[in-house]
């Protein structure tokens, strides 16, 4: 095997066997900050689907739990990154950010897990987070119950979260009622993980990316789509489905949800973010979007000025 597929597939924690199918080897995790102070916050993990192993961690700011009834919180439900393939809400490297979306925003967090490729492709994501939705609006958890406004819920992910919430918030749109008492206000995709077989400028500008290149973006989409399919699949293209059903979001717009877009411009998957940023905004969705000048892919996780920044701009969309 080419010896830089080898290094790939061990950067992702796998070994490609003689078959071609994938074993993992290691879980991979990033080195945490610790630059919120884990005070502030109360934590606390629930099962979701044990036939699925999947699971959630519910985040509150520490003085919730002693807020009068009118005071409860929003609730932001949290898909996290990594490519469908590698993480998960322990992550070491995602406790900062749970916590300072916590606190800055004033929010409950929910961070939920799901199953992950290449064990579970594309689409078990997809319904793990749908699943975990249902899973809160029927939960008697006291922590969701007593601190939580069911009625302002905003769908958030990450990088691969990004793509998540997309997709899960375009399901959830024509099921609402499904949902109720819970109800969906908007959806937070920030840095959402798209591709497509034709390179985009950033794509090809960022070639030989730290975090993203593309011989790695390749990668992951291979062990993540379903068999068979190519990276103009829906799950990793959404503007095929955009372009060839403009009617799409009808529902989105009927319940006056509003989608924010954001990242950096010196992400290489920037240019997919903008142009679906901008099909939503012509076909008339409540969208707006954040890009900040240069950054990385996953900055705000390494970045706490970066991540206090985009929590202040978050909060501002979900009090708006």
């Amino acid at each position: 095997m080419d010896p830089k597929l080898v290094e790939l597939y061990d950067t992702m924690g796998f070994i490609r066997n003689p078959d071609g199918s994938l074993t993992r080897i290691r879980e991979n995790t990033a080195d945490p900050t610790y630059a919120v102070d884990p005070s502030l916050v109360l934590t606390k993990d629930i099962s979701i689907n044990q036939s699925k192993n999947t699971w959630a961690r519910i985040i509150l700011p520490r003085q919730a739990l002693d807020s009068p009834p009118q005071s409860k919180l929003p609730l932001i439900l949290f898909f996290h990154g990594g490519g469908f393939i590698v993480a998960g809400p322990a992550e070491p490297s995602f406790q900062d950010f749970y916590r300072a979306m916590a606190t800055l925003i004033s929010a409950a967090v929910v961070s939920v897990s799901y199953r992950r490729a290449p064990e579970d492709r594309l689409p078990a994501a997809y319904d793990d987070c749908l699943e975990s939705l249902h899973w809160i609006k029927d939960s008697d958890d006291e922590w969701l119950r007593n601190s939580v406004d069911f009625s302002r819920c905003f769908i958030m992910g990450e990088s691969a979260g990004g793509n998540l919430a997309y997709r899960v918030g375009l399901r959830a749109s024509a099921s609402c009622a499904e949902l109720k008492p819970l109800e969906i206000k908007g959806l937070i995709l920030h840095e959402p993980f798209f591709g497509g077989m034709e390179r985009t400028e950033s794509e090809l500008r960022s070639e030989n990316d730290t975090v993203l290149p593309l011989d790695l973006t390749d990668l992951t989409w291979e062990v993540a789509l379903p068999l068979g399919v190519d990276r103009d699949h829906v799950y990793c293209n959404p503007m095929v489905e955009i372009k060839a059903n403009p009617g799409m979001f009808d529902e989105v717009k009927r319940l006056g949800w509003r989608i924010w877009v954001s990242g950096s411009k010196g992400d290489p998957t920037v240019d997919r973010q903008v142009e679906v940023l901008n099909a939503l905004q012509n076909m008339g969705v409540k969208a707006v979007g954040r890009f900040i000048e240069g950054g990385r892919h996953g900055i705000e996780l390494s970045d706490p000025p970066k991540a206090k920044e985009l929590c202040i701009a978050i909060k501002e969309f979900v009090e708006s």
